[in-house]
Order: C-alpha cells, then structure tokens, then sequence
C-alpha cells in the first residue's frame, strides 16, 4: 500500500524498490525550528547556495548567470535566523562553477545589504579571490597580485570582511612556495580588517593541486604557516578544506593562538568542532548549508555542556554528509540544491549552468534516504510531493 510519504526510488543496482520516509526515530532536534541565537562558544559560518532563475531569458543558461535574488535572499535570512553566519559567493555558490565575477559583486552587495539591514554585518563574510583572472601562460605573479587586490577592495569597500580564496591563477604560473609568500604578504598589505584564509583541496577543484608551491601537504604546510606567522595580525583565521581530520588537527596545532582554524571538513566535523584537549576548530561549511537545523540545534547543546545530545544530533548528519561530498567533491551542490528544493526553500530543483543534472538519480536517490534518516526533511509529504516529478522525469514511474 503506498502513502503520499511512499516512493518508489532506485538502489545503487539500479533496482526500484518502495521507500516510506517518515518512519525512523524522532530527530533529537527539530527540522523545524526557525529562530535561535548564535552559538557563544564556536563561530559558525554556513557557506551558501544560490537559487537559479529558470524563467530568465537568456542566450545560452549553460554561461549566462541568472539568480532569483528574492528566493536567494530568503535563504540567507533563513540562516542568519538559526543563529548561523553567512559565507557568501564561495564554492558553495557556485564560484568558479558557474557563478562568475560580476554575478558575484551582486551578490556580495546584495547580502552585505541586508544583513545591515537586520544588524547581522558581523555574522557575513565575503570570498574574494582571483576568478575574473583566467589561468594561462602569459598570466604572471604581478597579475594575481592585482586581481585579488581589485576583489578585496571590492569587497570591503562594500562594508564586508574577506575570506582569501584560493587562486587557480596563482596555482598555475607560481614556481613555488616565495610566489606564495610573495603573493599572500602584499594582500595581507592592502587589506584594513583581518581575513580567513581558505585552503580548498583538489579534490574539490583540481585546479588547485599543488597549492602553496608543493604537491607534498607536510610541505605545503610549512608553507602556508610561515605565511600566517608572518602576517597574524591580518590573519583571522584559516578554513581548510582537504577532508582529512589528521592533517587539520596537525595544522590547528601550529597557528598561533591569535588564528582561528575553521574546519572546511565535510567529513569530519562533529569531532573537530568538539575539539581536544589542546584547540578545537570554528566552522566554515558547505554541508551546514544543508543541515542548517542540525547544525544550529547541535552548537546549542554545544554550548550547553550537552556532548551526549551535541553527538546525538550531529552523528546521523555525517553519512549524509559524505555522500552528498562523495567524488568527485565538486559536484556537491548539487546535493545541496537539492534539499534546499525538497524542503521548499525554493520552488524548483535547476542550477546555474545546469549543474542540477551532475549527480545521477541514484545518486539522489540515496542523498533523500539519508536525509530522512537525519530526520533533515522538514516536511516529509511535501518533500515526497516534490521529489515525485524528478523521479519520473529521470524514468523512475511512481505508483
């Protein structure tokens, strides 16, 4: 017998099996809730999505950028009303997928506006990086330079504080760990307020294999914390995004006390926002986009002394995280388009650049098991109701 919380959904052979969503254990946490305060113990940034216009007229919607601005913002209000800040024109946005330099100074104003606007200018940040510059033989050192000045500028000129992407440019004409240095210590000269760092793995973009000047990570390390040594003053701290809690923790180890590790680890994050004895790690995460809910609820308890509940919220969320983060790690949007459709955060599944169409239905498929199992869908017949035409527009005929 099929309810309106029943699907039919393919497993990993293929094979269509009936699905009852809604029938496991109660959540520790409400999917629903809609208003806490910011964590007091762990500074928390959610890196954020964008929601497409599908109904823009556009030449060529694999290139032209066309955002819906009013569902786009709602989601960053959504977040800011969990108590979580905001990491805005990132890769979870679709920076260097899609989302180019122009769309994202609109989009960096647009939010930077209205988060004036409701007093939370201290719970944003903004990616600046080099992005409008193409990776290419003629491209030079003294080239990077000025492009991440021109980003930087941009962005605090519009009031926001900076997070440093990671440059493909520089990944491609730097010979090694001085272009670096180079690089780093005459954008730490420029800028007025302390940035974050952001150190993106290739396994999220292999362009940026090799990053500061060494494919070795214990060297590459040296690297990156000789920079921070000699720029902490400039320096709030540093995100790493290479999905390997061993290598975070050998890093947090070392920054100067003065410098926040923000873990960038999709895999890992329970344990290393909880910490050791010796440090523990902020966030700057794209799945926090996605478990918005958990996340928030989870640093609540957090701050409460509640590890028991702490763990019992967040466990559930990290086999969902590694799949919606499994290879190849860039396509993860997609999975995070995706709950934000199924939860009605916006009103249709399609992407910039037609990005929705990366991960197979399969892949879907498992993604909605899992998020009903985390007890993250907000509204399981709804989530069913919107799930049901992508099922059968992929040939999966529901009964």
């Amino acid at each position: 017998m099929t309810t309106r919380a029943s699907l039919q959904l393919p497993d990993a052979a293929g094979a269509v099996i009936q699905y009852n969503a809604g029938h496991g254990d109660p959540p520790a946490f409400d999917p629903r809730l809609a208003s806490l305060a910011p964590s007091r113990t762990r500074v928390a940034y959610s890196a954020v999505h964008v929601v497409s216009n599908p109904l823009a007229a556009v030449s060529d919607p694999t290139v032209d950028v066309a955002i819906d601005w009013d569902e786009t913002m709602a989601y960053r209000h959504h977040l800011w009303s969990l108590g979580l800040s905001v990491a805005e024109a990132m890769d979870t946005a679709q920076r260097g997928m899609g989302l180019d330099w122009p769309a994202s100074q609109a989009l960096i104003r647009r939010s930077l506006a209205d988060a004036r606007a409701i007093g939370a200018v201290d719970r944003i940040a903004c990616g600046a990086g080099t992005d409008h510059l193409k990776p290419g033989p003629g491209v030079t050192i003294a080239d990077v330079k000025r492009a991440y000045d021109e980003q930087c500028a941009y962005v605090e000129g519009e009031g926001g504080r900076v997070i440093l992407m990671a440059s493909r440019a520089l990944a491609a004409c730097a010979r090694g760990p001085e272009d670096y240095a180079s690089v780093y210590d005459h954008v730490f000269s420029q800028i007025r307020q302390p940035v974050i760092l952001h150190w993106l793995g290739d396994m999220f973009d292999p362009a940026l294999a090799g990053y500061w000047g060494s494919s070795d990570i214990p060297a590459a390390m040296d690297s990156c914390v000789a920079v921070i040594n000699a720029n902490r003053a400039k320096i709030d701290g540093i995100k790493l995004s290479l999905l390997d809690d061993a290598w975070e923790i050998h890093l947090r180890d070392r920054l100067p006390a003065s410098v926040r590790m923000y873990t960038g680890d999709d895999f890992n994050y329970p344990k290393l926002i909880a910490g050791d004895e010796n440090r523990h790690s902020d966030a700057l995460l794209g799945i926090f986009d996605a478990i918005a809910p958990a996340a928030a609820a989870a640093l609540a308890a957090l701050d409460a002394g509640d590890h028991a509940r702490y763990n019992a919220i967040f466990e559930p969320t990290v086999p969902l995280a590694r799949h919606i983060f499994r290879a190849p790690t860039r396509s993860y949007k997609t999975g995070i388009v995706f709950l934000s459709y199924v939860n009605g955060r916006q009103k249709h599944f399609r992407m910039i650049g037609g990005q929705e169409s990366a991960r197979s239905i399969i892949h879907l498929a498992e993604l909605f098991r899992l998020a009903d199992r985390a007890g993250l869908l907000v509204d399981v017949d709804d989530a069913c109701a919107r799930f049901r035409p992508v099922l059968e527009l992929a040939g999966v005929p529901q009964s």
